[in-house]
């Protein structure tokens, strides 16, 4: 039986699309598309009795034509004001966001566009005449990631041909037929965020048929564009960080914000379906609920498009956002407006929030939509001069969205907010519901009323989350998201004096049996604890590619770890980061540290009170950030409260950032706190139930092909409190799914990997003449690397324990990649290679490694390297050079700047910023030498270059064509064209591509 072939899939599809009520119509080029655009919108606008004038269209081409894919995802959603020949004014709109089913719905396919190549693609999706869905489809036996990467190619190459109508697409769909995806237009995404689409009980749907039938109906593709894609901005703030604000200045004032990032965000099945489940609820009746998705699935951006939605709705007067730490008060305010700028504004004290709570008919700086915390929240309605000024709300329908309802909501607060708002509906979101299983009991009454889970009158309060919230809504747990690929699963090493099949680590360091705090503190142990950590931190993180977090039992404990760390590194020296924050707990002990409760983090507050912190805690903790401000150059201090809030946001962005190489703490950040860059956590504190998830939940972001899981490196036995953690959160047989294997099982299956690939290629040497052989060659090697990648992540990899040695696995790379090569050089006139159709994967073998700062760190390594070793290790820079397709270009570049700048370099020295100066100084000669040889203006190629760093698109022909100082024949342009287009090409790949800022 004959695979089928792309045209029968697309045949089949255009009449499934034809059934759905899309009119098919036939449109080769760009001229087709216009005329068919002019013809759409005048039926959508109701113009058909007064049609477009020639001139009128112009003047809505003009206004199409501008900007990138995120700005025209803006016009696509406003108002085009068009001026008529009558001199009358008519709004043209491009898309009912309102009535999904109301716009016009066409479908056609191999549309030809023409930029920098001539691109045909496969089956396209209008709406209104604007080409709105783009479907690339692909045979049965060919990977999906094939028709990703040629969807790059398109966007690269012809999306922006004519006036770049196609920019307006804002969702992908890549199929196979029996698999199919979809994602969100973005330039530069990573295949890792294209997803499955799923029925609301989290059954994937793959097959293009089925798909079809559900996600691309008419009504549903319109309203995913409509209501479920978002119009991201990320924010890079400039504040007068660590010093006292200038008189007169507001924080906002003082604050400086520049768009750094702008890309569309599409919800994923799961987040749709709990924002429909909400948004009904509040539509239809007064009843609460709590949505259950696991930590890391997003739950920030699930709630924003809900509260979004819900502020429109005209039946509910306010929606508050609530959340249970000042952190997150901030952290969530800027992500809903990064979702939608002005969209709320965080409530700095409970007087703000008042006024923000105002009555809207009277007070009209009032907010609908408020994000807030649960105490400020607690505070307005227990406090009468408060409560007196929201009198209005009491009967009004409030709408409350509680983040991590599995907290502060467990105590007299809430009860409170119920008392006060007589038609509050509440929905609580939560990765880690409490059950009766890990609910709190036994506390003791004294505890109960203090810890606020009993009520003053002694009445207990029921502390699960369906006894708070009521049903679950809808529910997406661990096994799914990873299952999903929406979130990592987890590999766990417990390292101590035991072995257990093969999941520890020798260390000789006592582990079990041990509960006194003398010996869990003991400097022996935490010298042996910090050496361990020194020794392994670059394996871990993948050459520093990743960051790490380590939480230990208390603020004695950490302090000592901190000073232990200061004095390892001197001797070892080693230049680690490490960075820590803290406050104060109850009786500055962790109550989690040395005897379990209910699991639960406790919080730690962002202030240091001098009540209730030591002077010692606290003298050492000013010690601290003056080693941070030292490093960074900032002068933040404990003694002032603002000084105090603004380090914690400095050390989080630069955590996020890459900068801090270990964050140090005791309870600060295990909860709330999201870093992609974040792969290890290091634990030496007891942790179980939901605060064990949420602890390692730090390490499970999904950010490239390099992170494949999250690391979990403990110091203390906690595998039992890990396996009950999991039973209770996903199932019983759930960790096979969210913990990886044992290093033993790895080391297995790739030796048994080995043997395979031997059979087909028992030397490099080996030349493979027949298609199928290199085929199944790829394959094979490509599982090599899957496993390779996993391996050099345990603390225990010996290369010793494999069959292949890392320099062989590097000669086999260079074997698969000249064959990955052949086949990219292939013409259109030579038979297609079946090796168009698989995925090479090659990316994960090392690029972790081998990157500009990894290979600058090389090179001042070179600088302390003994005379006799160090033509050894110049060799060994090389090879790396030699062998990095990501560095092919920059290798002059950088041997340049090794053989001019690496003997001027000193101790104290950033090596990364004399990089930087020296590339920015070549750059600009190599730019004014492009200009003068190809007679280009420095200025407009300047523009060029500077429109490829921020939008990351490649410059259109006519751009290029624009910046010649001299005239070009036409007999020559072609010719000429070529060689410039190819030299900036050169130029951003050598200067620009890979160079972070």
């Amino acid at each position: 039986m004959s695979i089928q072939s792309e045209a029968a899939l697309e045949k089949l599809l255009i009449e499934q699309l034809q059934g759905l009520e899309y009119e098919f119509v036939k449109i080769g080029d760009e001229a087709d598309m216009l005329a068919n655009l002019k013809k759409q919108l005048e039926i959508h606008n109701e113009l058909t009795d007064a049609p477009l004038s020639e001139d009128e269209f112009t003047q809505i081409k003009h206004y199409l034509n501008n900007g990138g894919i995120f700005e025209r995802a803006g016009l696509l959603r406003n108002i085009c004001n068009l001026k008529r020949d009558d001199g009358s004014t008519r709004e043209i709109r491009f898309l009912n966001q309102e009535a999904w089913c109301k716009n016009e719905f066409q479908v056609a396919n191999q549309i030809t566009m023409e930029g920098e190549y001539e691109n045909r693609y496969d089956v396209t999706i209008l709406i209104n005449g604007l080409p709105l869905v783009q479907i690339e489809l692909k045979r049965k036996d060919t990977e999906l990631k094939v028709a990703f990467d040629q969807i790059n190619r398109y966007r690269y190459h012809s999306y922006d041909a004519g006036i770049g109508l196609f920019q307006y697409v804002q969702i992908f769909i890549i199929s196979n037929g029996n698999e199919t995806k979809y994602f969100a237009n973005n330039p530069g995404q990573s295949f890792d965020f294209t997803f499955y689409w799923s029925d609301e009980n989290n059954k994937r749907i793959t097959s293009l048929q089925e798909f079809t039938d559900t996600f691309l109906r008419p009504c549903h593709i319109v309203k995913m564009i409509a209501k479920y894609i978002i119009l991201a901005q990320e924010y890079k703030e400039e504040s007068e960080v660590g010093l006292k604000r200038k008189k007169g200045k507001t924080a906002a004032q003082a604050i400086k914000r520049e768009v750094t990032k702008r890309y569309l965000v599409i919800l994923r099945p799961y987040q749709y379906y709990a924002v429909e489940a909400i948004v009904n609820k509040v539509k239809n009746c007064n009843d609460n609920g709590y949505i259950w998705h696991t930590t890391g699935s997003g739950k920030t951006l699930t709630s924003f498009k809900a509260s979004q939605i819900i502020d429109t709705l005209e039946n509910v007067e306010k929606v508050l956002f609530v959340v249970d730490r000042k952190d997150l008060d901030n952290q969530t305010a800027e992500a809903f407006n990064q979702y939608q700028e002005g969209s709320v504004d965080g409530t700095s004290n409970t007087k703000a929030l008042i006024k923000q709570l105002a009555d809207s008919a009277i007070d009209k700086s009032s907010t609908k939509l408020i994000v807030t915390t649960i105490q400020k929240l607690n505070n307005a309605v227990m406090q009468p001069k408060f409560s007196k000024q929201i009198e209005h709300l009491k009967n009004k329908k409030v709408v409350f969205i509680f983040d991590e309802c599995h907290r502060s909501q467990f105590g007299e607060t809430h009860q409170n907010i119920k008392k006060f708002f007589n038609k509050a509906q509440m929905f609580g979101f939560t990765g880690t519901p409490i059950f009766a299983d890990n609910a709190s009991s036994g506390m003791g009454i004294q505890k109960a009323l203090k810890e606020g889970t009993l009520l003053t009158d002694g009445t207990e309060i029921k502390k699960t989350t369906k006894a708070l919230f009521g049903e679950c809504l809808h529910r997406y747990i661990i096994t799914d998201a990873i299952r999903d690929g929406n979130v990592l699963p987890f590999s766990v090493e417990y390292i101590g004096q035991y072995k257990q099949n093969g999941t520890g680590t020798t260390l000789d360091i006592q582990v079990e049996d041990i509960d006194t705090e003398e010996l869990f503190e003991s400097e022996d142990r935490l010298r042996k604890i910090t050496r361990y950590i020194l020794s392994n931190h670059d394996a871990k993180t993948k050459q520093r590619q990743f960051t790490a977090m380590f939480c230990v039992s208390g603020v004695k404990t950490l302090i000592k770890y901190y000073d232990l760390f200061k004095e390892e590194q001197a001797k070892l020296g080693t230049d680690l980061t490490i960075a820590t924050i803290f406050s104060y707990a109850p009786n500055e002990e962790d109550p989690n540290a040395h005897g379990f409760d209910i699991g639960a983090i406790p919080d730690e507050e962002l202030e240091v009170d001098s009540k209730k912190m030591s002077p010692f805690s606290r003298d050492r903790l000013e010690e601290f950030i003056g080693d941070y401000n030292a490093r960074f150059g900032t002068s933040y201090t404990t003694k002032d409260s603002d000084s105090f809030y603004n380090y914690y946001k400095n050390i989080s962005d630069r955590t996020r950032n890459g900068e801090i190489d270990i964050l140090l703490v005791v309870n600060m950040f295990l909860t709330g706190f999201d870093s992609k860059r974040l792969n290890t956590l290091y634990v030496d504190k007891n942790l179980k139930y939901h605060g064990l998830i949420q602890a390692y939940s730090r390490t499970n972001r999904i950010i490239n092909i390099h992170k494949s899981h999250g690391q979990i490196v403990c110091f203390r036995n906690l595998k039992k409190q890990t396996d009950d953690a999991i039973a209770l959160f996903a199932s019983k047989d759930a960790k096979e799914v969210v913990l990886l294997e044992p290093y033993g099982h790895y080391v297995k299956k790739f030796n048994e990997g080995v043997t395979r690939l031997l059979e087909i290629v028992p030397d490099v040497n080996v030349v493979l003449e027949d298609e199928n052989e290199q085929l199944e060659f790829v394959k094979r090697f490509r599982e090599l690397l899957r496993l390779y990648n996993i391996l050099k992540s345990f603390c225990d990899f010996q290369e010793n324990d494999l069959l292949l040695t890392e320099q062989q696995m590097a000669e086999y790379m260079g074997k698969v990649r000249n064959l990955q090569y052949s086949i990219s050089k292939q013409t259109g006139k030579q038979k297609v290679s079946i090796l168009k159709d698989v995925d090479f994967f090659l990316d994960v073998m090392h690029s972790d490694e081998i990157n500009v700062s990894y290979i600058l760190r090389k090179c001042f390594e070179l600088k302390k390297t003994p005379e006799d070793k160090i033509d050894k290790k110049r060799k060994e820079i090389q090879n790396l050079l030699n062998t990095s397709p990501s560095l092919h270009s920059k290798r002059e570049l950088i041997e340049k700047f090794i053989e001019e700048n690496l003997p001027k370099i000193s101790s104290g020295d950033s090596i990364e910023a004399l990089f930087a100066d020296f590339r920015n100084k070549e750059a600009a000669a190599a730019l004014r030498k492009l200009c003068e040889e190809e007679k280009l203006a420095q200025e407009k190629l300047e523009k060029i270059i500077q429109g490829y760093v921020f939008a990351g698109r490649f410059p259109k022909s006519t751009d290029i064509k624009d910046a010649f100082t001299v005239k070009v024949s036409i007999l020559k342009m072609k010719t000429v064209m070529d060689t410039v287009t190819q030299k900036i090409k050169n130029f951003i790949s050598t200067y620009v591509d890979g160079f972070e800022g």
